[in-house]
């Protein structure tokens, strides 16, 4: 799982980690995912170099059967080219699991599925 805010005042604001992470739990136990990690970060995903996402990507890089990814939305994952080519290479499924999309899953291709 992987959660994720700009900032202090964002999260003060009503993009709460709590709530991403109450949604994203709610959604893995509805389709019977087992959690094994959850990163978290709060700071801006417009440049690349986060220190969660990063740790996260290590350990899917170290962990080839851990395949899925959950995230709310896609701009809580990723908003550069290269973090989205960097997940893109790892053959992830991804799953966006805010309610309001109407294809929570995507594959490392981003292709509907």
């Amino acid at each position: 799982m992987y959660a994720r805010v700009s900032s202090k005042e964002q999260e003060k604001e009503g993009f709460s980690i709590p709530a991403q992470l109450k949604l994203l739990r709610d959604y893995a136990a509805a389709e019977g995912i087992r959690v094994v990690e959850e990163y978290v970060d709060v700071e801006t995903a417009k440049q690349a170099g986060r220190s969660s996402f990063g740790e996260m990507v290590d350990y899917l890089r170290q962990h080839p059967e851990v395949r899925i990814i959950l995230v709310e939305k896609t701009d809580r994952l990723y908003r550069n080219l290269k973090d989205w080519v960097t997940l893109d290479e790892l053959d992830l499924e991804i799953h966006f699991v805010n309610p309001s999309l109407t294809s929570p899953k995507i594959t490392s291709r981003y292709s509907e599925s």
